[in-house]
């Protein structure tokens, strides 16, 4: 097997590995050993980030629906076991571009309390002052 010294293709792939480490800091950006540590390193923060960015909009997009449904008068989870009782399946993103318009959000929890056996005399609008110990009883021994 006749012996293959990669002269082109060698310079290709150490330049553009030294493209990706452009901006490091001393030898990372400048050293073909240390910039392929550097970007290798990189790489992997990048994937866990990408990752972690996920999992952190969750946990906005579930306090947000939260805040929502605690405006009116149920707590979250209440709110994603009523969905499942009716059937219906929630996707926690989509979800949020309700809740800035409020005549919708209203329309949208009525609805899934109603689908959901939610009690009828029990209040849907929030928790006001003038609500009975009887009908926060009832909405707690419902859950």
């Amino acid at each position: 097997m006749p012996r293959v010294k990669r002269g082109a293709k060698r310079r290709e792939k150490r330049k553009k590995l030294l493209a990706r480490a452009k901006g490091y800091f001393l030898g990372k950006s400048k050293l073909y050993k240390f910039a392929k540590e550097a970007t290798e390193r990189a790489g992997n923060f990048a994937y866990t980030g990408r990752k972690r960015k996920k999992r952190d909009f969750r946990r906005l997009w579930i306090i947000r629906i939260n805040a929502a449904a605690r405006a009116h008068a149920i707590s979250y989870s209440q709110l994603i076991a009523g969905l499942r009782r009716a059937g219906i399946a929630l996707d926690t993103g989509p979800t949020l571009k309700l809740l800035p318009h409020q005549h919708q959000c209203d329309g949208f929890f009525a609805a899934v309390l109603e689908r959901s056996g939610w009690p009828a005399g029990v209040s849907q609008c929030g928790s006001s002052a003038n609500e009975t110990r009887a009908t926060r009883a009832v909405r707690r021994s419902h859950v």
